[in-house]
């Protein structure tokens, strides 16, 4: 797990995938952390990718590096964590979000994996498979 939050910060942004009905819907993520075992992400309650997670929590994020030869899939379900603690330490991780969410501010949402898998590509290599 704490290769794939390493890979993923190395990447600067990666891309969320979720559904609505049957479109798909990808954009750019930046958040990543690890709190109490769990691999957390953050976003606003009111943004629409929340509202789809909520509806269907199978998602896949993917990030690639920035020579453009290594790239990880993270597929699972994203499980909401209302707690004042993984807010708190996301945006210890992330002051720049400060100006935007607060702890208290109940728009906040963070999100972690469950069930997910981590495959890491590289040109002329073999996936790697991590599961957590």
């Amino acid at each position: 797990m704490e290769e794939v939050k390493n890979f993923l910060k190395e990447c600067g942004a990666y891309f969320l995938a979720t559904v609505e009905g049957d479109q798909p819907r990808v954009r750019p993520f930046g958040t990543i952390e690890i709190f109490e075992g769990k691999l957390y992400i953050q976003t606003s309650k009111t943004k629409d990718c929340s509202k789809q997670i909520q509806q269907n929590g199978k998602v896949e994020i993917c990030g690639m590096n920035s020579e453009g030869t290594k790239w990880v899939r993270v597929a699972g379900t994203l499980v909401r964590d209302d707690r004042r603690e993984p807010k708190a330490h996301m945006l210890d991780h992330y002051p720049e979000l400060r100006s935007m969410y607060s702890v208290e501010d109940p728009n906040t949402e963070v999100l972690y994996f469950k069930d997910a898998t981590a495959t890491f590509y590289a040109f002329g290599a073999a996936p790697r498979v991590v599961k957590f």
